[in-house]
This record gives structure tokens, C-alpha cells and sequence, in this order.
């Protein structure tokens, strides 16, 4: 098979190009230039770009550049900047998997002539006898990134690859070290890769105009005051600047009115989770019961789809506006949206 594989200059998607060159395929190697700006985390900076290039020479498969900025910013960077200004909370790595990766590059591979493509992502792809595929949770479950890739369907599945989907994280280390591949011990990135590490605030305020405004109870008294919806996110109990006598979670954000609300922990718990843009991997379950996902690798949760809402067993904390929330049968993703 003729597979570009996306190599972001990580251990995982080296390993990942490594185990299909073993497996006999023919194997080209291409990394994504998405961001120009200042970064030190994630995997857009030229560091990431030189080590996946020396990471193809080892294995001596041919190696690419594809810059895909304009997409990035477009797709991925002013959804993420806007989402914010209007008190939603975004996962840029769904978008980036959504738009760019299994989007724009996947259209691309098969412009070109590819048969697949291929990413690191800790999770599994497998064809049923029906010939259904189906999306698994990783072999490693504190490393799977099932939850990110929610959004792909049948002509995603049947044309993407993920060959450390079986593997742990020590076992793909393990592989790169026995191989010599120079990004055996490179730590992983954790934050967004197009905002250095603790510049968030500063990255949002330069694209968006912040809109102070107060902070209030359920009962609407003003407590104090805020720099901005876009500083807060629903759930937080951290930097509200208030001093009430007991811990108070951020319960609700009203961009419009440039409000937020403060409550105890009982004010964030709910059974009902309204979502928008489901999608599906291949059609909508039934009402049978569902393991619900709230956060990539937050606790789970069981609950059923009725419509366009999530209905829980038990309270659970309000999830913030803009996250996904998965929906899996087992260890299978059966889909998701974004809660609203």
C-alpha cells in the first residue's frame, strides 16, 4: 500500500511511519508547516520540522513539506480565537484532525496518488465482516486520542491508518530506541502548539478586544470584576479574583453582556447535556445506554442520546461550551458533538 504518513516530529508518529515501512508498505513521510508565529510547545514549531526530516532519513523514506498556514489559520487558529470572545471553550486539536489532517491533507494524499494516510494518534481502526469500520479506543488507555478523533466517519476510517493504536506508550519509546530514531526521548507536547506555553491570555487579547465585566452570584450581586469572558472558562475555581469565604466554580459565562457567574460546586452539576453538530462514525445509536466523554481522558460517564441532548444517569459538572462530548458502545467511539 502507498501511505503518507504524517510525521510531526514526535516519537509516536516516527514510530508510526517505522512499523508500516517494517510492514512492507511503500511510505512516504510529509510534515505539516501550519504555523509561522512564535511557539515553544506542541508540534508546529522548526524544531519538530527538522526532527521529523532527520527521523525520515534514518529510515530512508522520502520526506515533505506541506504548508498548509493559510488552512490552519483559517480552519483552525480564528474558530479557536472567536470561540473564545463568545465564552465558548474549543479543542483546537479536534479542529486541526477535522480540517487539516484527515481534511485538507488526507484530499491531498489522494489527489496524489496515496492509498491512506497514517498519524501517530493513540487509538485503533478495524473493519468489521460487514465491512463497517469501526474506531476503538487505544491499547493504551491513559495515552488514547479516540476522544480527538470523534468527527471521522466511513471514507475517513477507510482511507487512515493508525499503527500504534496496539501499542502502549513505553512499548512505542521501546521501538525507537531499539531502532536509534533520534525522537526516542523527546517529551511529549501537551498545550496548544500555536500559543507558547502561558500566553494564552496575551494570544486572545491581541486578536480579540477583551470586555471587562462583573462578576456576579446566582442571585446577580456583583462580586467583582473580570478582564474577560475569554480569561475564564465554565468549571474553573482558580485566578477568579473573588473572596467569598468558600470555593466558588465559574457556572456560566454571557458573552453579550460581558458576565460571568459564580456558584458552589452543586450549581455546576446537571443530567442534561445539550450538543450540536453531531456526527457520527457510521449512524446514530439506538437509545441504548452509552459510555459518555466529557474531556480526553476525564472520567466516564454513562448516559443515552435522546436528540440533539445527552441525558446522564447521574449529575455530573456542567461541561464547558465548545467541547466535545464523545459517545462510545464499549470501547468503540460511536460518535459525538460539541456541547453547547
Amino acid at each position: 500500500m502507498k501511505v503518507l504518513a504524517l510525521m510531526s516530529g514526535g516519537v509516536d508518529s516516527s514510530v508510526a511511519a517505522a512499523l508500516l515501512q517494517s510492514q512492507g508498505h511503500d511510505v512516504t513521510g510529509v510534515t505539516l508547516r501550519l504555523w509561522g508565529g512564535e511557539t515553544d510547545s506542541g508540534c508546529c514549531s522548526v524544531a519538530d520540522v527538522e526532527d521529523a526530516r532527520r527521523v525520515a532519513a534514518q529510515l530512508d523514506i522520502p520526506h515533505y513539506v506541506f504548508n498548509l498556514g493559510d488552512d490552519f489559520g483559517a480552519s483552525v487558529v480564528e474558530p479557536y480565537v472567536a470561540a473564545y470572545a463568545a465564552a465558548r471553550t474549543p479543542n483546537p486539536c479536534v479542529e486541526c484532525n477535522r480540517s487539516i489532517k484527515f481534511g485538507r491533507a488526507l484530499d491531498r494524499a489522494l489527489t496524489l496518488g496515496f492509498d491512506a494516510v497514517a498519524t501517530g494518534h493513540h487509538a485503533r481502526v478495524q473493519r468489521d465482516p460487514a465491512g463497517v469500520y469501526r474506531l476503538r479506543r487505544g491499547a493504551d488507555s491513559a495515552k488514547d486520542q479516540s476522544y480527538v478523533l470523534y468527527m471521522l466517519g466511513q471514507r475517513e476510517l477507510a482511507r487512515s491508518l493508525l499503527p500504534i493504536g496496539e501499542l502502549t506508550k513505553s512499548e512505542v519509546r521501546a521501538i525507537a530506541s531499539e531502532l536509534g530514531l533520534r525522537t526516542a526521548g523527546k517529551p511529549e507536547s501537551m498545550d496548544v502548539c500555536f500559543i507558547a506555553r502561558g500566553d494564552r491570555i496575551r494570544f486572545l487579547a491581541a486578536r480579540a478586544p477583551a470586555r471587562p465585566g462583573p462578576i456576579v452570584d446566582k442571585e446577580g450581586t456583583v462580586l467583582g470584576s473580570h478582564d474577560g469572558v475569554h480569561t475564564l472558562t465554565v468549571g474553573q475555581r482558580r485566578g477568579l479574583g473573588v473572596a467569598t469565604g468558600t470555593v466558588r466554580y465559574v457556572v456560566d459565562l454571557d458573552a453579550p453582556r460581558a458576565t460571568v457567574t459564580i456558584g458552589a460546586y452543586a450549581d455546576l452539576l446537571t443530567t442534561d447535556i445539550a450538543v450540536r453538530d453531531l456526527h457520527f462514525v457510521r449512524e446514530p445509536p439506538d437509545s441504548r445506554q452509552l459510555v459518555v466523554q466529557t474531556r480526553a481522558h476525564g472520567a466516564p460517564l454513562t448516559g443515552h442520546l435522546e436528540d440533539q441532548r445527552v441525558r446522564l444517569q447521574a449529575p455530573a459538572p456542567r461541561v464547558a461550551p465548545g467541547q466535545v462530548v464523545a459517545l462510545y458502545d464499549g470501547d468503540s467511539l460511536v460518535g459525538g458533538g460539541l456541547a453547547c
